[in-house]
């Protein structure tokens, strides 16, 4: 199970990756690229599944302050995708949006201990 724990870890990675990359290059011309949408689900799910096998199988402390916070933000973005992929033109303001909260998200897994 640990083997699958960091499969899933690698994909989250990926995932964030993916959206942060697809929303930065794209702020000039606010367009949505085209990967983006599937990179933030890819991200949310692989999010949960990690938290769910830790939990479970892994016996691995988690801090649920943490863990909920991201979640919340995860879900802003994948709602924030999920709007920006069905305009035509979506406006800066919601790229730039779904940049900060993924660098948010990203940023509180890397400094909240």
């Amino acid at each position: 199970m640990t083997f699958l724990y960091y499969a899933l870890l690698f994909l989250h990675f990926v995932g964030w990756a993916v959206v942060l990359g697809g929303t930065v290059t794209n702020l000039r011309t606010p367009r949505l690229a085209p990967g983006v949408l599937h990179g933030a689900l890819t991200a949310f799910v692989t999010g949960i599944l990690m938290v769910g096998i830790g939990e479970a199988v892994l016996d691995y402390d988690y801090n649920h302050m943490k863990i909920g916070i991201k979640l919340a933000v995860a879900a802003v973005v994948v709602a924030l995708t999920v709007i920006a992929s069905r305009r035509k033109d979506p406006s800066r303001r919601l790229i730039g949006a779904i940049a900060l909260l993924t660098t948010l998200n990203i940023a509180l897994a890397a400094m909240w201990r």
